[in-house]
């Protein structure tokens, strides 16, 4: 069903609209019955409902009553297949129920302390004003349960039609109660591919520096941005980040993003490193599939960051080109700091400042044909991370002269098929000496330290430089390295 025109819904277009709202569970339809017998409201609220219009597929679903906590567990005590009451101060109770997720909420009226990350719950009156305090319009609509009555009181599925996010009352008390909601407008323009109104866009400029601690913590943040990055819509991902960059709302939450904006004059010629950036995370995006990625955020992150050691490294050369030397390491280092503040796993926050340090690593090797040795380092510096180097390095080729990005493209391809080639040839994934660290001190007669870790990368490298050694050679390695640091192996026992 398409997004219907509400100035102009007819009852046999609300019947329409209600039929489809009750196509969504109808275990939803059996929890209203329950509840209105129990003489208590209750109704299909926020996403769920948008996702409906939109031809989505709802998950979980959210619903509102003027049924207290207790009241709720009360009700459907007996219904309900599993209850959790996990969220119950903040007057939510989840249920399951068949394949079903519900999660109930009393009407609220929340209140935000300046000081403080979460919101002072107090319950409200009606659905009205329960709706009255949620993010956007296209999330302040309704469904009453069991007849699945629309109920809309701030036009949003006028805002749906149109595409359109806007509040439902002022911006201004809206990101003051929440702040976050700042970055779910960016967020949901990444997702959805809705236009901020220029209000909101205003708004967000102005109370961006709300975002900053100890209003909303890193870890708040750190879920909205990630959700915007796993947009699964075609460029929403660039089209959520620039919309925190043109409302300085990046400044507050990744500063190293807006710092790309170098300025290009005749002192200083370079290609624009922000609008770069926001294709090399697009294109990244459309290599996911080919790599088996999809969705994947630490390619995302890293493509979006890969560039952010620039602005620190920028020089001017004597034909007036622009350098960034050295802005891989720089900004791999920057990567690191700005995503642990942000509360990224660990893991996440090595792979990405990893990539970011591995960027540039193809064209260090120039144009000429790839040696096995070349090949075994590339693989081994990349590690688990091969593949989503491999997407990186393709993504970063946003010039426009098409023969310069079809010798490039012919320079990766052939780059897999070498390694390809190697890997039939011997164990590329796991590349490891041919002496393990217990041969290593058995044959030496040292015991566990620097000196075997030494001895180890040694080794290491000449297995990357001439492929396997077998047993005998590795021992005659090792021996040879051994006397030229000085170290005298144990002597031999005497003989049987």
């Amino acid at each position: 069903m398409a997004v219907p025109d509400p100035d102009s819904l007819t009852d046999r277009q609300l019947q329409a609209a209600a039929a489809l709202l009750a196509a969504v569970s109808a275990h939803a339809g059996e929890l209203g019955a329950l509840f209105a017998a129990a003489g208590q409201e209750i109704a299909l609220v926020g996403g769920s409902v948008r996702d409906v219009f939109l031809g989505r597929e709802p998950g979980d679903l959210d619903l509102a009553t003027d049924a207290p906590p207790d009241r709720i567990l009360e009700i459907t005590r007996d219904w309900a297949d599993q209850v959790w009451t996990i969220g119950i101060e903040f007057g939510t109770v989840g249920l399951r129920k068949g394949g079903s997720t519900f999660e109930i909420t009393t009407y609220r009226s929340d209140s935000y302390d300046r000081t403080s990350r979460k919101p002072a719950v107090s319950y409200g009156q009606s659905l009205q004003d329960d709706l009255s305090r949620r993010d956007f319009t296209v999330n302040a609509m309704a469904a009453r349960l069991p007849g699945y009555q629309l109920v809309d009181p701030f036009g949003g599925l006028a805002d749906l039609r149109r595409r359109l996010l806007r509040t439902p009352g002022g911006p201004k008390a809206s990101f003051t109660d929440d702040p976050l909601r700042i970055l779910r407008a960016a967020r949901f323009t990444a997702q959805l591919g809705f236009t901020v109104v220029p209000e909101v866009r205003q708004a967000m400029t102005e109370f961006a520096g709300l975002l900053a601690p100890p209003k909303v913590s890193a870890e708040r943040i750190e879920g909205e941005l990630t959700k915007l990055l796993l947009s699964p819509l075609p460029g929403g991902p660039a089209a959520g980040i620039a919309l925190l960059v043109e409302t300085e709302v990046a400044e507050q939450v990744l500063p190293e993003v807006s710092a790309l904006r170098l300025e290009a004059d005749e002192h200083f010629r370079h290609k624009d490193v922000y609008q770069h950036s926001l294709t090399v995370l697009s294109q990244a995006i459309e290599l996911e599939g080919r790599y088996g990625l999809q969705p994947d955020i630490v390619l995302r992150l890293a493509a979006l960051l890969h560039d952010i050691g620039k602005p620190r490294t920028r020089s001017r050369l004597p034909d007036g080109r622009v350098a960034f030397h050295h802005h891989e390491v720089v900004g791999a280092k920057m990567a690191r700091k700005r995503l642990a503040a942000l509360r990224y796993r660990k893991d996440i926050v090595a792979d990405v400042s990893r990539l970011v340090e591995l960027h540039l690593r193809f064209h260090g090797y120039g144009g000429g044909e790839w040696t096995d040795s070349a090949v075994r380092r590339y693989v081994t510096d990349a590690g688990p991370l091969l593949s989503r180097l491999h997407a990186l390095t393709r993504a970063d080729c946003t010039t426009r002269n098409k023969a310069k990005a079809l010798r490039l493209a012919r320079a990766y391809d052939n780059l897999e098929t070498r390694i390809d080639e190697l890997a039939a040839r011997e164990e590329l994934d796991s590349i490891r000496p041919d002496l393990d660290g217990n041969e290593i001190m058995a044959i030496l007669g040292i015991r566990p330290g620097p000196l075997v870790g030494r001895a180890y990368k040694h080794l290491l490298e000449l297995r990357i430089e001439a492929g396997p050694l077998g047993r005998d050679r590795a021992v005659q390695e090792l021996l040879t390295w051994a006397a030229s640091e000085g170290i005298a192996p144990p002597a031999p026992g005497p003989a049987e």
